[in-house]
Parts: structure tokens; sequence; C-alpha cells
């Protein structure tokens, strides 16, 4: 390898450290999980094992056409992160700030139509099952305020 090693790299509008193998280096790109991340790798024809600093940027604009249109690829349609869309009903892979504004507006929606998870979610309260009455306690108010003791105005108070 004649290229120097780069110590970030950018990947999909992600900063990733160069010390990292590419597998994991592509997976810390928003919305891209490890399995997707080794079906990325493996279809751009790079060598998961190498440290993503001493990959050539042809290499990096290959993951990226890959990540941008996994489709066109072979990658599964179950791999992506919005199957059967609510809006196009189509299966579609987003990222980064496009996944976090998908996902807002799906908890919009479901607050406006009122639906019990929706509702879960207005009230701040666990929306997948899980139990309630030990954990998830944070930000309510916990325990038992205790009155404070008043003084007589003759003398001690408290008794």
């Amino acid at each position: 390898m004649s290229q120097e090693y780069r110590y970030i790299v950018r990947i999909m509008g992600t900063d990733v450290q160069g010390t990292l193998k590419t597998s994991y280096a592509v997976a810390h790109v928003k919305g891209i999980s490890s399995s997707l991340s080794n079906a990325v790798i493996r279809q751009a024809g790079v060598n998961p094992g190498l440290r993503i600093g001493l990959i050539s940027e042809s290499d990096v604009s290959k993951i990226e056409d890959v990540i941008r249109d996994p489709a066109r690829y072979g990658i599964p349609a179950w791999m992506y992160n919005r199957r059967k869309d609510s809006d196009t009903g189509k299966d579609e892979h987003v990222l980064s700030a496009d996944l976090a504004f998908k996902i807002k507006t799906d908890i919009d929606g479901a607050k406006e139509i009122r639906s019990w998870r929706g509702y879960r979610h207005a009230y701040s309260l666990k929306v997948r099952g899980q139990r309630t009455k030990t954990t998830g306690r944070a930000g309510k108010s916990l325990g038992v305020k205790k009155k404070t003791l008043t003084q007589r105005p003759g003398g001690e108070g408290g008794k």
C-alpha cells in the first residue's frame, strides 16, 4: 500500500476513526447495523479485516455507492431499516438525519391518531411492554415528601 494512513475517514457524512476495522467503521454510520455493514463491505469487494484508515478513496466511494442503493447490489430487503414505509409502501433504507426525521414523524403520527403507542410516547411511558413498577422512574417524583416541622411561638417546636 503506497498511500498514507488516514486517522479520520468520512463515510456518508460521518467521521469515523481510521483505527477501526472496516466492518465496524461502516457500522458507526447511523442507520447501518453490523449485519448490513458486513453485507455492504462484501458487495463492495473490500477486505473486512483491513483498518478503514488504510483503504483507498475509491474503496470508500464503492462502499458509499452500495449504501446509497443496496437493492441494486442484491442486498435483501429484510436488512433495510424502513420496510413497507407508511408513506410510500416501499422498502427503503434511510440514514442519519433522514432516519431521525422519519422516526420523529412516525411517533408524531402515532400520537395524532391516539394509538396505544402514541399515548405511551405522549406521556413518556415505556412503549415496548417493559415493566414500569420498578424501572423507568427517572424524571418523575420519587418517594414521599416530609412535611417541615413548624415551631411553636413560645418555645421549642416539634413536641
